[in-house]
């Protein structure tokens, strides 16, 4: 048999294979003899990865309420348009012969802006974490052109626990901060830390416990008097659209997760979309390239005189921007409903629940809201981690637990707006059986899952002593 690296005709007298007259610099073991690929019709492919397709779990099999991440339904539009072969030209084509394309990242600002009451916008940060880090970055920047040594971020401890890392990622010393009985921060302990150093304060509102933070006007106050920021995590911003914004909420620098709020694909590492929105004063510290229209053409500016630079190559996940502005657009004034009924649906949720686990903040919820196992553990031995498995067996993707670390045994349920009351309470009568068979029948639970490709594993042993195929 032929090596690669031999002449070969191929098709037509078509050279498929680069022709090397000397290959004796590659080490033999990197050789092979033979190919070894198994002979196999086009529907045995096709059925082995359709069957590799189908052990997946995705939000088109069953209903997926993980915390924190709203894992809303994407419009298969979206898809549609994203691909349509305008947008797909290669991202050095120059401004004049991209107008298309700038003409919609153009407009999505402008969108981003209006809901986000924002002055100025960058799409090019990848994620949520990144935006975080590039408006922490762009806060530095701002402190550092005042000549100001600011070294403190005041992250309350129910944050994300990306914010903290992020921070700490741009030189900041970390300062927590507890939350109050009704799960928001405690404005006395803010005061209390509050001093010449604090550069900014990272808050998500409504928190990651699922309540608004109602003081958010007097922590502005608060830090706005001391000379510091507001930083805005956005990544619960599904549960505010149209109701409010984080400019009327007293915030200077806002990132949006593109992947969350504004239904593009979400999870399995990407594609993913975190711009960063500022006020005025903030503007010239983006990171360049930003959109600008001038004399009727679209332009990439990169002519910011304070820029942190640039945070990614080129200029973002411009499939990611086309499904986003698309979903802008068809939604429209709907934004507010989906809010709205984000809201609804977790609320409805919470009050079915909270009869049958621990709800260690029992206040009106936003977009999602933390029940605690805490209960089932203690009478039943069962943990969290058993019930999130059980609800496997039922066709549904658990939710986020362990977190917020605050909650002991937390269950953090987000419904979103894109479920039916029918799949709700389907979901309920799954979590009351859950609780039932933990008092009943406890070894059924701490045995789930029992229906899935793969079963209960000993993740102890696995943590402790992990098989790591690479290094064998």
């Amino acid at each position: 048999m032929k090596t690669i690296f031999e002449k070969s005709n191929g098709i037509d007298g078509i050279n498929l294979t680069n022709e090397i007259s000397d290959i004796s610099f590659i080490p033999k073991s990197f050789l092979r003899n033979e190919i070894g690929l198994p002979q196999l019709g086009e529907l045995e492919v096709m059925r082995h990865y359709k069957g590799l397709s189908d052990l997946n779990f995705c939000i088109e099999k069953g209903f997926y309420p993980l915390g924190s991440c709203t894992m809303k339904y994407n419009p298969k539009v979206n898809e549609l348009l994203s691909n349509l072969e305008g947008f797909n030209i290669h991202p050095a084509t120059s401004d004049t012969d991209a107008q298309g394309c700038l003409k919609l990242m153009y407009n999505l600002q402008n969108a981003l802006l209006e809901i986000t009451g924002m002055d100025a916008i960058t799409l090019q940060p990848s994620a949520g974490a990144h935006g975080e880090m590039t408006g922490m970055m762009i806060i530095k920047k701002y402190f550092d052109t005042l000549k100001e040594k600011r070294t403190k971020v005041i992250i309350p401890d129910s944050a994300h626990g990306t914010n903290p890392a992020s921070a700490k990622m741009c030189g900041f010393d970390i300062v927590e901060i507890k939350s109050n009985s009704k799960g928001q921060i405690d404005i006395e302990a803010l005061k209390a830390v509050l001093d010449d150093d604090v550069a900014a304060i990272m808050m998500t509102n409504p928190n990651t416990l699922g309540i608004f933070e109602e003081q958010v006007e007097k922590i502005s106050e608060l830090m706005h008097a001391n000379g510091s920021l507001l930083y805005y995590d956005g990544a619960n911003f599904n549960a505010i659209m149209g109701y409010t914004n984080p400019k009327l909420m007293g915030f200077d620098v806002v990132h949006i997760n593109l992947h969350k709020t504004f239904a593009t694909p979400h999870g399995g590492g990407g594609p993913g979309a975190g711009p960063v929105a500022v006020v005025e004063k903030l503007k010239e510290f983006l990171p360049t390239p930003v959109i600008d229209f001038e004399q009727g053409k679209y332009y990439r500016n990169y002519n910011l005189k304070s820029s942190i630079g640039s945070v990614k190559d080129f200029f973002g996940n411009f499939s990611v921007f086309v499904k986003a502005y698309a979903y802008i657009l068809m939604m429209g004034k709907n934004l507010k409903k989906a809010s709205k009924n984000a809201v609804l649906n977790a609320n409805y949720l919470k009050e079915k629940l909270k009869k049958y686990y621990d709800l260690p903040y029992d206040e009106p919820c936003m977009h999602e809201f933390v029940l605690s196992g805490e209960k089932q553990k203690h009478d039943n031995g069962v943990s969290t981690i058993n019930i999130a498995k059980a609800l496997m067996d039922k066709n549904t993707h658990p939710p986020t637990v362990y977190f917020p670390l605050i909650v002991h045994e937390a269950i953090m349920i987000e419904p979103t707006e894109s479920e039916t009351k029918e799949k709700l309470d389907e979901f309920i009568g799954d979590m009351i059986d859950i609780a039932a068979q933990c008092r009943n029948n406890p070894q059924v639970i701490l045995d789930s899952p029992h229906t899935t490709p793969v079963q209960k594993i000993d993740e102890v042993t696995a943590a402790r002593h992990p098989d790591l195929k690479f290094k064998s």
